[in-house]
C-alpha cells in the first residue's frame, strides 16, 4: 500500500484514486468527480456516474482523495507518462510543501 502525502502525490500511481476536477479550461469538466481508471501522458480517464470521461491533465487542477486525506495537484505537475513521472516530476516534488 502506498503512503501518500502532499509532496509525493505527484510521484505515485494515480489509477484507483478518487478525484475531483477543481478547475479546468473546459468549464463543462469543472466539478467532475470519479475514479481514475486509466492514465496516458496527457489525460486522466475517469469512471463517473455518467460514464467514462477523459480530462486533459495540462489544462486542469485536480483534488485526489487518498484515504481520509486529499491533495490538490496542478495537472502540469503530472503531465507525464505514468512510468516517466518518478524521474520527471522530481522538480515538482521538491517544490511542494510537506
Amino acid at each position: 500500500m502506498f503512503v501518500y502525502n502532499n509532496r509525493n502525490i505527484v510521484l505515485h500511481e494515480l489509477i484507483g484514486l478518487r478525484v475531483r476536477v477543481v478547475s479546468c479550461f473546459d468549464h463543462r469538466q469543472k466539478g467532475l468527480t470519479g475514479l481514475v481508471v486509466d492514465e496516458t501522458k496527457n489525460t486522466l480517464v475517469l469512471e463517473t456516474r455518467a460514464g467514462t470521461k477523459r480530462v486533459v491533465k495540462k489544462t486542469a487542477t485536480f483534488r485526489f482523495y487518498a484515504g481520509k486525506s486529499s491533495y490538490v495537484v496542478d495537472g502540469i505537475e503530472i503531465n507525464y507518462r505514468p512510468f516517466e513521472r518518478i524521474e520527471k516530476a522530481m522538480k515538482y516534488y521538491r517544490r511542494r510543501a510537506d
